[in-house]
């Protein structure tokens, strides 16, 4: 089966399909940083603005996958949806599968796509796709559930071409394992620069025996603040799952929260937010904290993605 990988980022897609044996035969990213990355490690560098790639320059192909922009549908973003330029690139979407007409398209999206607008922009979509002749299967999952050790809900959409289609297709069950930042740690040699050193941390001591006392459990656990506690600047325990990966929250711990980890205090490391949403460990991580950490923000868990992908093996 061949593939291409639009919106690519930094692969997550791309890994997920390989697994299975798929082969990637075209890809877009127009970000220079996410674009270094996918050189990195996959040695090609991916086609830029897809909105200036004609259809017909691409080559033919079996699955679209697209994590297209999320900020026009994030309740942490303006929820500008179609009105935003970024919400206009599903149409680039629609025009490529109107004159490819794949059998399966696969996109991942925020939690909030199916509520925005009131439901008319998941609407629109679903009604696009349908007119397109494919059926369209979504549902809403959980990282956590898949054996990544972050908190992350996002609605995974599959759809498959209504005349191949046998209407068999199920999404995963969760695992009944779970992992924590407990489990995917970075030895202390290499994450002393990410210690917060600051004199407004405030752990709250009965929070801290209580969950070292129970011991891992599957969901964050706070235990203190930095400051007043906003975004970025609450601390959490290591033996829980970590909050959801964002490409540009800010705070003290922008992007990945703050965790009490080995009696200290710290962001995570970019090699941990990889972890976080899958990405082995031989993945290339590029000499730019920041912009790792955004790309890691900004990607796909790809053992949820494996999972989803599985279940079409038996139509």
């Amino acid at each position: 089966m061949k593939f291409i990988d639009l919106f690519a980022g930094i692969g997550g897609f791309r890994y997920a399909l390989e697994f299975f044996g798929c082969k990637c035969v075209f890809s877009s990213e127009w970000n220079k940083y996410c674009q270094e990355s996918y050189k990195l490690n996959f040695g090609e560098t991916p086609a830029g603005d897809i909105t200036k790639i004609s259809e017909k320059e691409i080559p033919s192909f079996d699955i679209l996958c697209a994590g297209f922009p999320c900020q026009p549908f994030s309740i942490s973003g303006k929820q500008k949806g179609f009105e935003d330029t970024r919400g206009t690139l599903f149409f680039d979407i629609v025009r490529i599968v109107n004159y490819h007409k794949p059998k399966i398209i696969f996109l991942e999206n925020v939690k909030n796509l199916k509520a925005h607008n009131g439901g008319a922009t998941f609407e629109v979509i679903s009604n696009t796709l349908d007119n397109l002749n494919y059926n369209i299967y979504y549902k809403v999952l959980n990282a956590k559930d898949f054996n990544l050790p972050q908190n992350r809900e996002r609605i995974t959409i599959v759809c498959i071409r209504k005349d191949i289609d046998n209407h068999k297709y199920k999404f995963p069950t969760p695992s009944k394992n779970f992992i924590t930042i407990s489990d995917i740690k970075e030895d202390d040699e290499f994450t002393e620069k990410y210690i917060l050193k600051r004199n407004d941390i405030h752990i709250d001591e009965n929070k801290l025996q209580k969950a070292i006392q129970n011991g891992k459990v599957q969901k964050p656990i706070q235990i203190g603040i930095i400051g007043k506690g906003g975004q970025g600047n609450r601390i959490y325990h290591e033996n829980g799952i970590g909050i959801t990966l964002a490409a540009s929250s800010g705070g003290a711990a922008s992007k990945t929260g703050a965790y009490y980890i080995n009696g200290k205090v710290r962001k995570l490391s970019p090699r941990e937010a990889a972890r976080l949403q899958g990405f082995p460990e031989d993945f290339k991580i590029i000499d730019n904290d920041s912009q790792a950490l955004k790309q890691f923000g900004n990607s796909v868990p790809i053992n949820l993605l494996k999972e989803v992908f599985n279940g079409l093996k038996d139509i």
